[in-house]
């Protein structure tokens, strides 16, 4: 379900002057006309439904009138639904992916993808292997691309999470940014995961997803924490492995397939942690 995302809020008759770069996609990409329906997330969060108003191509602005308040919410299958506006009911399972920094194309690429699959946080880690290049073009204003980026793929998506992301830091930093989590929520409410492309033991990889038996249970508590870490270009050093598994108690997962690129094991890895919770 695709959305448009603003920094502003409805009026006091309910309408919603669209206009600039907000324009251009729902007259060129949405290809809207009056009396379309559009799902418009407003500064404040809510998902409403809208109909379009009024076009004036001439002054580029389209007028929204707000019809109703949506929620959204996610079925133990990963299904999305729209509903009328009440109480969430259930687990709200935050994700947070430890990123290592890969050259910036790439990273670009892991938040789209990221941010597709409802990631909330996402943390760029300085790694023994990192490339200088990609540190330092997170330095610039290569954040304020990955933001518009995220803003992109959830009206792509669609996404009700609010994905961000965080200023670039150390794997120790990353450790006690994954324990505080950790004691904010309590260690039942969390699972965090590391890939590796060595195969740390002989048991299969879905062996070490225990841990979700309780994030299944959605009526244990309403907000639990997943941390998937996943390396860039060289990978994840065997002493970067030992500090998380150890430090942050971590579990290290292995996958038996081919050798993945990162931006494709980041993505990979993401799917097979929701899967595992949902209980395929």
């Amino acid at each position: 379900m695709r959305q448009l995302i603003i920094e502003k809020n409805q009026d006091k008759k309910g309408l919603v002057i669209i206009d600039g770069k907000d324009f251009h996609y729902l007259r060129q990409v949405l290809r809207v006309k009056a009396g379309d329906m559009v799902k418009l997330r407003l500064a404040d969060g809510q998902l409403h439904n809208s109909t379009v108003a009024k076009i004036d191509d001439s002054a580029k602005k389209i007028t929204l009138q707000i019809c109703a308040t949506l929620r959204q919410t996610q079925s133990p299958q990963g299904e999305q639904n729209d509903a009328a506006l009440e109480p969430v009911e259930g687990p709200f399972i935050e994700y947070t992916l430890f990123q290592f920094i890969p050259k910036p194309q790439k990273l670009e690429l892991i938040v789209r993808q990221a941010t597709e699959c409802g990631v909330k946080n996402i943390v760029p880690v300085i790694s023994e292997y990192a490339e200088k290049g990609g540190i330092a073009a997170l330095a610039g204003g290569k954040k304020e691309r990955l933001e518009r980026i995220v803003r992109e793929a959830r009206q792509q998506s669609g996404s009700p999470i609010d994905t961000k992301i965080f200023e670039p830091v150390t794997l120790e930093q990353a450790i006690d940014l994954w324990n505080k989590i950790k004691e904010e929520s309590g260690d039942d409410a969390c699972a965090g995961f590391v890939l590796s492309e060595r195969n740390v033991d002989e048991e299969s990889p879905f062996d070490s997803f225990d841990p979700f038996d309780k994030l299944r249970d959605r009526n244990e508590c309403t907000q639990k924490s997943v941390c998937i870490v996943c390396g860039n270009e060289g990978g994840i050093s065997p002493d970067e492995l030992e500090l998380l598994t150890k430090k942050a108690l971590l579990y290290p997962v292995h996958f038996s397939v081919n050798i993945l690129r990162c931006e494709t094991a980041a993505l990979y890895g993401i799917a097979a942690v929701q899967t595992a919770i949902s209980g395929f």
